[in-house]
């Protein structure tokens, strides 16, 4: 699939900011399942200092500073991703394998995946994540087919609300009343993986959502999207949406990875002045052949 893909984000303050410094994580990464050209990214007002980098975790980045005094502030950026579905392998260690594996082999593959094991600021582990684990994860069994059992278990108890948490929500409190949205429940897997010494990392991206039968797609209602993936040993890395019981493929565009969103936040940074604000958000996600020149 070829997507053309704009995302649209709008900063009003209400009053003048003198400085700001940001870090965007817009451009998608690239992989062995996509091919993106290069993106096209306007920023108003023109940014003083603009750079693009790769960060700890091989995403790409751009780091901007605005230094004159504004108002508002708009980071639009568009896409051309053409994206190649992958196949779920047909074999893979049981998951007992891989966790004991993981802290002893240290060939470069095992150890960058070693590195998703640990805590990070929004993932923890606790004995209540690996207990909601186990019942997936039973004493050898295959390592993705409890990995998909969880996915779909996650997504059977826990309720899409996208009034019931913020971004700084902790997974304590998802888990306790069951409601969240695709962050939320990507954080919470994380979670079960790592409590059960598993490595998984966060990814963020975009999903090409379909339009109710007979409606049309409505331009910019679409969203930044979040799912895990897995570390299954020798079986590679394995990507599962639990807020739609799905492993991704082709309908999936990957922006970055890392240990949670903080690391992967599509657009964040410091500003000195602006009082309160507002942020409005406008993703649009179409396939090119419904005729997007």
């Amino acid at each position: 699939m070829r997507y053309h893909i704009t995302h649209t984000t709008t900063y009003a303050y209400a009053e003048p900011v003198s400085l700001c410094q940001n870090v965007a994580h817009l451009a998608p990464r690239p992989c062995h399942r996509q091919r993106a050209e290069p993106p096209t990214l306007s920023i108003t007002p023109d940014p003083a200092v603009i750079e693009d980098r790769v960060d700890f975790f091989g995403n790409p980045v751009c780091y901007f500073t605005v230094q004159e005094p504004h108002r508002e502030l708009t980071v639009a950026v568009e896409h051309r991703v053409e994206v190649m579905p992958e196949p779920v392998p047909a074999h893979a260690p049981a998951w007992e394998e891989v966790r004991d594996r993981l802290p002893r082999d240290r060939s470069a593959v095992w150890m960058d995946a070693y590195q998703f094991a640990f805590d990070s600021r929004f993932v923890a582990a606790d004995a209540r994540y690996a207990d909601y684990a186990r019942g997936s994860f039973a004493p050898g069994r295959w390592i993705l087919d409890a990995a998909l059992d969880l996915m779909k278990r996650t997504h059977t108890d826990f309720v899409y609300d996208p009034r019931a948490t913020t971004l700084a929500t902790p997974v304590a409190e998802v888990f306790e009343t069951r409601r969240g949205v695709c962050q939320d429940f990507a954080h919470l897997m994380l979670s079960c993986f790592r409590s059960l010494g598993l490595a998984a990392r966060y990814v963020s991206g975009y999903l090409s959502t379909l339009p109710p039968p007979g409606k049309a797609r409505a331009v910019g209602a679409d969203a930044t999207h979040a799912w895990v993936s897995l570390f299954c040993g020798d079986a590679g890395w394995i990507d599962l949406d639990p807020t739609n019981d799905t492993v991704p493929s082709d309908r999936h565009v990957l922006l970055a990875w890392g240990r949670d969103y903080e690391d992967v936040s599509p657009l964040k940074g410091v500003i000195l002045g602006g009082g309160q604000h507002t942020v409005r958000v406008a993703v649009d996600v179409r396939p090119e052949d419904e005729g997007v020149s």
